[in-house]
């Protein structure tokens, strides 16, 4: 796979991380930075392995 460059936000609930160049929606969240791009990470594999690359 290639490297998909992320965002992340802190926002007052927890962190938001979306990767950019995807199409369609694919958003991680958490209460930390970690879990946040732990979950983004499971989202654009599941993307990824659904719609391909």
């Amino acid at each position: 796979m290639k490297a998909v460059n992320v965002i992340v936000e802190k926002h007052p609930d927890g962190y938001i991380a979306y990767p950019l160049g995807l199409k369609g929606v694919v958003v991680g969240q958490g209460d930390t930075y970690e879990e946040a791009m732990a979950d983004v990470r499971s989202a654009i594999s599941f993307h990824v392995e659904t719609f391909g690359p």
